[in-house]
C-alpha cells in the first residue's frame, strides 16, 4: 500500500538534552571524544547495536531513559562540555584565516575549493565507501574542517553503499546490501526556501535524470551527495546511486555523469562560486565538460577560451599505480552518452574524443577518464613520492618531449586524520604528555621532543589495553557471525576464546587485491608452524580482515584459502579471519594489534594509509617498500621485507620476499617482542612504538597532507581563477588567443647556433660560457623560454637527472637572430652532458609546460 503522504519524524527530545540533536548531526563527534563518550554513556548497547549512530540512537532511544539523563546532573555536564567544546571549535580562528590574512575580507568570503569523489569513508553508520581512496577523502574534508579551508565535499550518495560481508561454512565471501535509511543518519536534505525539495537536472540520451541533495557537516566542512533514486526518475535510473561500484559499465558512466557533471550543477544550485576543483581520481573528470559547457553558453566565452579558464583552476590527484586501474569507456560510449558537448564545443567527433587519448591519432583507443583530468588540471599528483615517480612514468606519453622526471606530475604523500584513528585512551596519553596539539603538529614542532616523556609503563600497559579491547571485539564479533551462519554449538564455544591477550598480534586488513598478497605469510606451512608454536614462551598470532569487490573472483579466493588454512592446519585460536571489515574494526585493529603486516608487489601500492594509522598508535609497520613505506624511516619505526627490489618472476618474488618475512619474524620480530626486563617491560619494543609515533604521527598526517594541497595546489589554482576571471574574463582571453598563437608558429622556431667557449676536456667548476642563436620566426623572446640543460650522460648516451638553467635574452644580432647567453659549471667528474631547448612563456601560464611543446636541439 503506497502512502497518500509522507512526514519526516524527528526525535523527540526534552528541551534540556536538546544540544544532543546539535552534536548528533555535525561528525565532528567522529574526533572529539568528549562528544563520543556523550553518546555511549546516554546508551552503551544501543551505541553499539546502531553502529554509532547518534541520530539513529535519539530515534529510538527510550522516552524513559531520556527522562533519567535529563536529571542526571553529570551527564548534563558532559553534554554540555561537548555542545561548548563543537561551538569553540567552529568559532576558532583557523589556519587557512592565518595563511591567507593577506587576502582582503571579501577574497576570502569568495574563495571556494570543491572535493570531488566517488566515495567517502567518515564513520562505519554512513557506508558509502569501499576502502582506503574513500577513507582518505573522508580524512581530507575532516583536516580541511580542522584548518578551517573554505572546501566543499561533493559526491553520491548510494542507497546501498558498499556491502557487508559475510563468509558461508566454505569461507567463501558472501554479500548482503543492506538499504541505508537516510532519515535516520546524521544527513540534512537541502530544500529550496519555499520548503521543497532541492533538485537538479543532469541530461541522459533521451531523458532527464532528476536528483536531489543531501548535505552532512564534517566539522566545518559541508559534503553534499546527490540521490536520484526519487520519482519521477525510472527505475534504472534510481540506480544511478544504488551501489558503490556496482553494476556494468553502462551504470558506471551513468554514476560518474552524476558525479561530474551533477556535481558542478549541484554547487550552483546551491550558490556556491567555486574557485578551484578537485577531482579525487578519474571519476569525476566530466566535471571539466559541464563547466565548459557552462563557459560557452552562460558567460559567452569560446571553446579554447572556456577550457583555459577550467584548466586553469582544476587539480587532478591519481591513485593508481597501474593502467588497468584507470577508467576506460568506448568510444561509442562517450559520444553516445556526451557527444552533445562535442556540438557545444564546436569540436568534431575525433577531437572530441582526443581529450581523452593519450595518443591523439589512435582512432580506436578507448577514452580514459584519467586523460582527460589530466588535460584539464593544472595541478596533478600522485600520492607517495614513488607513486609520482611511476605516475610520471604512466603518462609519460602526454608530454612525449619531455624528460620523465619533468613530467608535471608531483606527489603529496597521503596521510590520515590523528584524532579519527588513534585509540581514545592514547590519546587522551598524547595529551597529558605532548599536549593537545599533538594531533596537527608538523614535523619540526618542539612538543615531539616530548615522547621520551611518556612513561614506558604507561605506554605499555595502554597498548595492552587496547590489545584486549580488539580480542574481546572480535570473538564478540565472530559469535555474532556465526549464529547468523547457523554454525554449530562448538563452533561458537571456540569463537569465544580465539586470540590470546597476552601474545605477539600480528594484524593485516586491507582490500582483498591480488597484488595486495595477503597470503603471501602462507607461503611455507612448516615455517608458518614453526613461527606460530615452535616456543611456547615466544607465540605468535595473526589477526586478518577485508573485503574483495563483489566480482573479483581471485579476490575471494584469497579469502576463501586463509580460512581453508586455518581449518585444516586446526590454527582458530592463533589465526583469525574477521569477517565484515569496516571503519570500526580497522581502528580496534590498528591500535590493539602490535605489528602491522602489508604485502603488496611494489610498484602497485600507490600509498596505503592503514600503516599510517597503526603508527600513530606506536605500531611498528612491517612491509614491502613501496607506497608511503617507501618514504619512512622504516630502520627506527619498524622492518623492510626487501630493499626495493623489482622482480620479472612473481612467483620467484614471492618466494623470496615470503622467506625475508619469516626472516624476520623469526630473528628480529619476536625475539624483540618478548625480551622484556625485570620490570616485565621489553624496554627496546616500547622504544621502537615511541620512534613509530614520533617520526610517522606528524608526518603521514592529513594536517600535512592538506595543508601541502592547500598551499601548492588549491592558493595557486584559486588565485588563477581570480586573476583569468578578471574584467571580464579578459587574461584568460589573451592567454587562449596567446596559446592558439602560440601553437600555429611553434614548429618554425629553428635553433640556428649554439657556441660553446671551450672543447670536449675541461674540469670541474670550470666556467664554461655558452651562446646561442634561435630563429623565434614570427615570435618574440617574450614568448619563450631558453634553457640549457646539463647532466651526467648514462650508459645509452642520454642526459639523466638533468638540471635545467635559463638563459640570458641578449637582444637580436644583425639578421634578426635572437642571442642568448649562459655561463655554467660541472661539479662532478665524468662524461657530461649538454643540451638546449625552448619553452613557452606567458605571464598567465601555470606551468612552462602546460601548452605542451618543446623544442630541442638537435
Amino acid at each position: 500500500m503506497q502512502p497518500i503522504r509522507t512526514f519526516n519524524v524527528s526525535p523527540s527530545l526534552p528541551a534540556r538534552l536538546e544540544p544532543l540533536r546539535k552534536l548528533a548531526y555535525n561528525l565532528l563527534w567522529d574526533w572529539n571524544v568528549e562528544t563520543k563518550d556523550v553518546f555511549r554513556r546516554l546508551d552503551p548497547d544501543l551505541w553499539e547495536s546502531s553502529h554509532h549512530n547518534p541520530v539513529l540512537m535519539l530515534g529510538t532511544i527510550s522516552q524513559a531513559r531520556l527522562t533519567e539523563v535529563v536529571e542526571d546532573e553529570g551527564f548534563l555536564a558532559q553534554m554540555d562540555r561537548a555542545a561548548l567544546q563543537i561551538e569553540d571549535y567552529l568559532k576558532e580562528r583557523t589556519w587557512y584565516e592565518k595563511q591567507r590574512s593577506s587576502h582582503s575580507p571579501d577574497d576570502k568570503g569568495r574563495e571556494c575549493y570543491a572535493y570531488f569523489s566517488a566515495e567517502f569513508g567518515l564513520v562505519d553508520c554512513l557506508p558509502i565507501y569501499s576502502g582506503g581512496l574513500g577513507v582518505l577523502a573522508g580524512d581530507h574534508l575532516k583536516s580541511a574542517s580542522d584548518l578551517g579551508l573554505p572546501l566543499v565535499g561533493v559526491g553520491l550518495l548510494y542507497q546501498q553503499g558498499y556491502f557487508a560481508q559475510y563468509l558461508n561454512a566454505d569461507g567463501w565471501q558472501q554479500e548482503r546490501y543492506p538499504i541505508n535509511d537516510f532519515y535516520n543518519m546524521p544527513l540534512h536534505l537541502e530544500r529550496n526556501p519555499d520548503g521543497s525539495e532541492l533538485r537538479i537536472t543532469v541530461d541522459y540520451p533521451g531523458r532527464t535524470v532528476y536528483a536531489r541533495v543531501w548535505r552532512v557537516q564534517v566539522g566545518r566542512v559541508p559534503l553534499y551527495m546527490l540521490d536520484t533514486n526519487i520519482e519521477p526518475n525510472n527505475p534504472y535510473d534510481h540506480d544511478i546511486t544504488d551501489q558503490l561500484y556496482g553494476g556494468d559499465i553502462d551504470m558506471r558512466i551513468h554514476q560518474e555523469i552524476m558525479l561530474g557533471i551533477g556535481g558542478v550543477r549541484m554547487l550552483k544550485a546551491l550558490g556556491y562560486n567555486v574557485t578551484a576543483y578537485h577531482m579525487n581520481e578519474g571519476h569525476a573528470a566530466f566535471s571539466a565538460l559541464e563547466r565548459i559547457r557552462i563557459l560557452i553558453q552562460e558567460q559567452g566565452l569560446s571553446y579554447i577560451e572556456a577550457r583555459q579558464v577550467v584548466a586553469s583552476t582544476n587539480i587532478f590527484t591519481t591513485h593508481t599505480p597501474v593502467p588497468a586501474g584507470i577508467d576506460l569507456f568506448p568510444p561509442d560510449k562517450i559520444l553516445y552518452y556526451l557527444g552533445h558537448y562535442a556540438e557545444i564545443f564546436g569540436l568534431s567527433k575525433d577531437q572530441f574524443l582526443a581529450l581523452g587519448r593519450e595518443s591523439t591519432g589512435d582512432l580506436s583507443s578507448p577514452f580514459s577518464m584519467a586523460v582527460l583530468a589530466l588535460k584539464m588540471a593544472t595541478f596533478s599528483n600522485g600520492v607517495a613520492q614513488l607513486h609520482g615517480s611511476v605516475s610520471r612514468q604512466m603518462f609519460h606519453g602526454l608530454w612525449t618531449d619531455v624528460p620523465t622526471q619533468e613530467v608535471p606530475i608531483s606527489a603529496i604523500t597521503n596521510g590520515v586524520h590523528a584524532r579519527s584513528c588513534v585509540a581514545k585512551s592514547t590519546q587522551e596519553l598524547y595529551d597529558r604528555y605532548l599536549g593537545p596539539n599533538w594531533s596537527s603538529a608538523p614535523v619540526d614542532h618542539p612538543l615531539w621532543d616530548r615522547m621520551n616523556a611518556i612513561p614506558d609503563e604507561e605506554l605499555w600497559r595502554n597498548h595492552e589495553r587496547c590489545r584486549l579491547d580488539m580480542i574481546l571485539y572480535v570473538r564478540e564479533h565472530l559469535v555474532k557471525h556465526l549464529r547468523d551462519r547457523g554454525a554449530s554449538p562448538i563452533e561458537i564455544d571456540q569463537a569465544q576464546e580465539v586470540l590470546d591477550p597476552h601474545i605477539l598480534t600480528i594484524g593485516f586488513a586491507r582490500r582483498f587485491a591480488t597484488y595486495k598478497r595477503a597470503t603471501l605469510w602462507m607461503r611455507d606451512l612448516e615455517r608458518v608452524k614453526r613461527i606460530l608454536f615452535g616456543n611456547k614462551d615466544r607465540k605468535l598470532q595473526f589477526v586478518i580482515a577485508g573485503k574483495a569487490h563483489p566480482k573479483d573472483i581471485p579476490g575471494k579466493e584469497l579469502i576463501r584459502e586463509i580460512n581453508h588454512f586455518i581449518r585444516e592446519n586446526h590454527l582458530e585460536k592463533q589465526v583469525v579471519f574477521v569477517p565484515n571489515y569496516d571503519i570500526h574494526i580497522s581502528r580496534l585493529m590498528v591500535a590493539g594489534c602490535d605489528v602491522w603486516l602489508n604485502t603488496p608487489r611494489r610498484p602497485r601500492e600507490a600509498s596505503g594509509t592503514s600503516g599510517m594509522k597503526a603508527a600513530m598508535n606506536g605500531l611498528p609497520n612491517l612491509s614491502v617498500l613501496d607506497g608511503w613505506w617507501d618514504e619512512a624511516d622504516y630502520v627506527r619505526t619498524g622492518w623492510a621485507i626487501g630493499h626495493g627490489e623489482m622482480y620479472d618472476d612473481p612467483t620467484y618474488q614471492d618466494e623470496i620476499e615470503a622467506n625475508a618475512l619469516y626472516d624476520i619474524l623469526e630473528k628480529e620480530v619476536v625475539p624483540l617482542f618478548y625480551d622484556h626486563d625485570a620490570d616485565g617491560l621489553p624496554r627496546h619494543w616500547i622504544a621502537k612504538m615511541k620512534d613509530a609515533i614520533r617520526l610517522n604521527c606528524p608526518f603521514f598526517n592529513t594536517a600535512r597532507m592538506v595543508r601541502e594541497y592547500a598551499q601548492r595546489a588549491y592558493f595557486p589554482a584559486s588565485d588563477r581563477y581570480t586573476i583569468l576571471t578578471s574584467d571580464n574574463y579578459a587574461p584568460a582571453k589573451e592567454l587562449a588567443a596567446w596559446k592558439l598563437n602560440l601553437g600555429e608558429h611553434w614548429y618554425n622556431i629553428t635553433i640556428k647556433d649554439i657556441d660553446v667557449s671551450v672543447g670536449p676536456d675541461i674540469e670541474v667548476n670550470q666556467t664554461v660560457a655558452v651562446k646561442a642563436k634561435v630563429d623565434l620566426a614570427t615570435l618574440t623572446n617574450n614568448d619563450v623560454q631558453v634553457e640549457l640543460y646539463q647532466g651526467a650522460v648514462d650508459a645509452n648516451g642520454e642526459i639523466v637527472n638533468g638540471v635545467p638553467l635559463v638563459m640570458e635574452y641578449q637582444g637580436e644580432d644583425s639578421q634578426g637572430l635572437s642571442i642568448y647567453t649562459a655561463d655554467i659549471l660541472y661539479t662532478t667528474s665524468g662524461l657530461q652532458g649538454l643540451s638546449l631547448r625552448v619553452l613557452p612563456k606567458h605571464k598567465y601560464l601555470s606551468t612552462p609546460y602546460e601548452p605542451r611543446l618543446i623544442l630541442w636541439a638537435e
